[in-house]
């Protein structure tokens, strides 16, 4: 099937002209499509109340403790976010933010956590799909498992969730090109030089706005007790953290030492009923299409341990809250960013 951009959004509203006009004989050549993606300040757009829980998420997502969603919540994943970096900053481990943890979190950093941006035109074209079915037997006849919405895709850009951008800017917000919108104060990503990039990486970042220049990790350890993945540099220090979902009762995560063993970025995903215990009794082997909706989201870290990997998820806000069947699943932009900090051979610990 292939995509079409559709006139109205679950959530937001987008404003979408519904006709073509035909051009006069000597009318002028069109310009260029605008094919940047990167989101401009909107002029006087500041000034924004202040949410000090958002504020803090932003910081952290920012120093590479995320907080998963970004949502100015106090959750599970927020307090952990806080004593990930805490502990990496050599503070008392409270998950609080504290006077000495917001010292440390935003030196250096100004601003109040969100801005006003404006859409920009090759963003706002899509394609969205907004017959996307949830199962795997009709997502198989889609060429590609893209974003359902604007609103879908621009939460993903922004590390937030549909609801917390209606929050931002009220039911009545209209979305489209050179539309402004309040979003957690996430940057842009510059293009990244990828050769032969027949994925399409490059692009991906730019829309989960992830920087391709990422710390490098020399080895990775996924801990049950707590949900988080934490990436550790070649002298054992902590660079990296993120919530995650680790497996279920059924299929605990597999403790012991792997290694990568193979990246797919943008990957097709091939679904082997035999591998499911839950799987339906006529259930067929499906390859489905690579999308940040596909069930592994844009990153499949392959492991050394067969049939297991490290991967993204369409459904960020479930990272933490529900199970997976023994895989380690973080959202999609926390897996891009990992993704550009480990390679094939790098350590993987699970552990209890």
């Amino acid at each position: 099937m292939k995509p079409f951009l559709p006139v109205s959004l679950t959530i937001l509203t987008l404003l979408a002209a519904c006709g073509q006009q035909q051009r006069e004989p000597d009318a002028k050549p069109s310009p260029t499509p605008d094919t940047s993606l990167a989101f401009a300040d909107a002029p006087n757009g500041q000034g924004a109340p202040d949410n000090p829980v958002l504020h803090a998420q932003v910081a952290l997502d920012r120093r590479g403790f995320s907080p998963g969603v970004i949502d100015g919540k106090q959750s599970a994943a927020y307090a952990l976010a806080l004593r990930g970096f805490q502990l990496a900053r050599g503070l008392p481990e409270s998950g609080k933010l504290d006077a000495a943890t917001q010292q440390a979190l935003f030196a250096g950093q100004g601003g109040a956590g969100t801005r006003m941006v404006v859409i920009p035109a090759a963003f706002a074209r899509g394609p969205f799909y907004s017959d996307l079915p949830k199962d795997m037997a009709g997502q198989a006849r889609f060429d590609h498992l893209g974003y359902r919405s604007m609103s879908e895709a621009l939460a993903e850009r922004f590390h937030t969730t549909p609801e917390t951008l209606l929050a931002l800017n009220g039911p009545g917000t209209v979305l489209g090109a050179g539309r402004a919108i309040r979003v957690p104060d996430i940057a842009n990503a510059a293009p990244a030089s990828i050769p032969e990039d027949k994925t399409g990486w490059s692009d991906t970042l730019v829309r989960l706005g992830i920087a391709a220049d990422q710390p490098r990790a020399d080895h990775v350890v996924v801990d049950k007790s707590d949900g988080a993945l934490r990436a550790y540099d070649a002298q054992n220090r902590l660079i990296a953290q993120f919530p995650v979902t680790t497996g279920s009762g059924h299929d605990p995560l597999p403790l012991g030492t792997w290694k990568i063993v193979g990246e797919a970025r943008n990957p097709d995903y091939h679904f082997n009923p035999d591998l499911f215990w839950d799987a339906k009794k006529n259930a067929k082997d499906k390859l489905l299409p690579p999308g940040p909706n596909g069930p592994v989201g844009v990153v499949w870290l392959d492991l050394s341990k067969e049939h297991y990997g490290i991967h993204g998820t369409p459904e960020p806000q479930n990272i933490g809250k529900t199970e997976s069947h023994g895989c380690v699943r973080l959202t999609n932009w926390d897996a891009a960013r990992l993704a550009q900090m480990v390679s094939a051979g790098t350590k993987v610990v699970f552990q209890a």
